[in-house]
């Protein structure tokens, strides 16, 4: 396993060369990351050169960074991150590639690479407000088409900023302030008396 990963590592480097930004092997998994302007590129570089031939994306997610590390993280906030599949080299590959605008995330879409890369992307859109540039149909995929804000981005309030609800009187849905007082829940424990004891069993 030791020797495959090297010899993908080193496919990596001399295909690839300075788009490269970092590689990482850990846990038998190799992760490289790209800057913005050379994802696309080396996506496709990635998928078409006959050294790597990664044919299929199994899963692009995003990430914020932003509390990583109990918030001692310093670098870009928000990156996308694609699992990619070599089915005839039988070997797997991380791609990380960080928006270079924390306040507004771009990077271009993969839909064009691998087609299934189209809900991954608007899922991520949707969940981290990550827009994907070329992307053919970007709409949120999981919210309502009324729903502020992007709910896994760490500053998002846990009960939201608005809530809905049907009124009767208007005869549709309606979106107001949320209602609900923010409160913290401690869970109780109850246990029987004697508990754990050998003789009560």
């Amino acid at each position: 396993m030791a020797s495959r990963l090297e010899s993908l590592c080193q496919n990596l480097q001399t295909v690839l060369g300075g788009r490269i930004a970092g590689i990482n092997t850990a846990v038998g998994e190799v992760t490289i990351e790209v800057a913005a302007e050379h994802y696309i590129e080396v996506a496709r570089i990635l998928r078409d050169h006959p050294d790597l031939r990664f044919e299929q994306l199994i899963d692009l997610t995003g990430v914020d960074y932003s509390a990583w590390g109990d918030g001692a993280w310093k670098g870009l906030r928000f990156a996308a991150v694609c699992h990619l599949l070599s089915l005839s080299r039988n070997v797997r590959l991380r791609l990380r590639a960080f928006a270079p605008d924390d306040g507004f995330p771009v990077l271009p879409s993969l839909v064009q690479l691998w087609n299934s890369a189209n809900w991954y992307e608007r899922e991520a859109f949707d969940l981290y407000g990550i827009l994907f540039e070329g992307h053919p149909d970007l709409r949120r995929i999981l919210t309502d088409y009324g729903f502020v804000g992007h709910p896994f981005r760490k500053d998002f309030p846990i009960s939201g900023h608005v809530e809905m609800r049907y009124d009767p009187e208007q005869r549709r849905v309606v979106y107001q302030p949320v209602t609900i007082e923010p409160r913290e829940v401690t869970p109780r424990i109850i246990r029987e008396e004697n508990y754990g004891d050998a003789e009560h069993g």
